[in-house]
């Protein structure tokens, strides 16, 4: 059978082959590997991407984990994140050449995602990208970075001022929490970065954190507090669990924490003083279900206003063959930043 090569991809008669990482789930594990695998493989869609770059989140660990708890059907190619071009279209928005972001919903978790070389999503899933952005820095920001921006954002939104004090960061050296310190100390706010990573104070500095400090709360044996000193106009916290509880318990009158967070765990153990005594906000992020038109609209801010400026020091790029090292450090709490992910070359 005659192979011709189109746009990186091996064309086999009418069929083109793609690579792809998929998991697969059998007797109580997750085998993920590399397979060669064709378009009957990619679920319906009027959108075909050929991807670039995808990036690693903590669901795409989750996602090849036994019981992870992430993803509904196996076998599923993990990334929840995918930048790249599209190839062809049944929709009008969209046109073969267009470059584009596409993530949440259910990429990644229950469609085929970012670690294969091509994907395929609904229309209404898909943001062009504006001449501020390309499909490496889309993919850069990703899922973490959107997240942090539609944290620092609805804060904003809220009318929070460099003016108003401190904001807290918890959770500072992952891949939300890096980019929201560079979003807040580039919009003029005086940000503390908390973080359980000892060696993570320099890198924490260099993004703009004004003050570095170590996991809250200190000792994550006591009961939170129901209040206890306020310190923090806001906060951002990636956490959850008793971090949370003592975030809510320590920010000022009237103050708000955006939180998208629940490494701390999914429990919430405080009181309702925080609410009722000092008018604190709870905002919920979530930028899974975040409605097509809102997620375009924040994408526009993403590539003007609230571009992160230190994405250089924020990534590391790593080919997509060895995307399971990097898998396993987010997995384990070890990995630092934003870990960007070559798919078009990298297999």
């Amino acid at each position: 059978m005659s192979v011709v090569s189109v746009g990186g991809l091996r064309v086999f008669g009418m069929s083109t082959s793609f690579q792809a990482w998929v998991a697969r789930e059998g007797d109580g594990t997750i085998d993920f590997a590399p397979e060669t695998v064709d378009e009957s493989f990619l679920p319906p869609g009027e959108v075909t991407i050929a991807v670039h770059f995808s990036s690693v989140n903590y669901k795409d660990a989750l996602a090849v984990t036994p019981k992870g708890g992430v993803v509904s059907d196996y076998p599923i190619v993990p990334g929840i994140d995918v930048a790249g071009e599209v190839i062809s279209s049944d929709s009008d928005e969209f046109t073969p050449g267009d470059l584009v972001v596409a993530h949440g919903y259910d990429i990644g978790t229950a469609r085929h995602g970012g670690y294969a070389e091509r994907a395929r999503v609904p229309a209404e899933w898909v943001v062009k990208l504006t001449d501020g952005l390309s499909p490496a820095d889309a993919a850069t920001i990703g899922t973490a970075g959107f997240t942090a921006a539609m944290s620092v954002a609805a804060l904003l939104d809220r009318g929070l001022t460099p003016d108003d004090g401190p904001v807290l960061v918890t959770g500072a050296s992952g891949g939300v929490g890096s980019v929201t310190v560079d979003l807040l100390a580039a919009a003029g706010f005086e940000v503390v970065a908390s973080s359980g990573k000892s060696d993570a104070h320099d890198f924490l500095t260099e993004l703009g954190a004004s003050t570095v400090i170590g996991r809250l709360p200190e000792d994550p044996d006591v009961k939170p507090r129901p209040l206890g000193k306020s310190q923090w106009a806001a906060a951002v916290d990636c956490v959850g669990g008793k971090t949370l509880a003592h975030v809510l318990s320590t920010l000022k009158y009237r103050g708000a924490v955006a939180a998208s967070g629940l490494t701390g765990g999914p429990s919430l153990p405080t009181t309702v003083l925080p609410f009722i005594l000092r008018g604190v906000d709870l905002l919920g992020i979530d930028s899974v279900q975040l409605p097509i038109d809102e997620r375009r609209a924040l994408w526009k801010r993403i590539a003007t206003d609230l571009k992160p400026r230190h994405l250089a020091s924020i990534t590391r790029e790593v080919d997509v063959e060895n995307v399971t090292s990097v898998i396993d450090s987010i997995r384990d709490g070890g990995y630092t930043g934003r870990a960007l992910v070559r798919v078009a070359g990298g297999f």
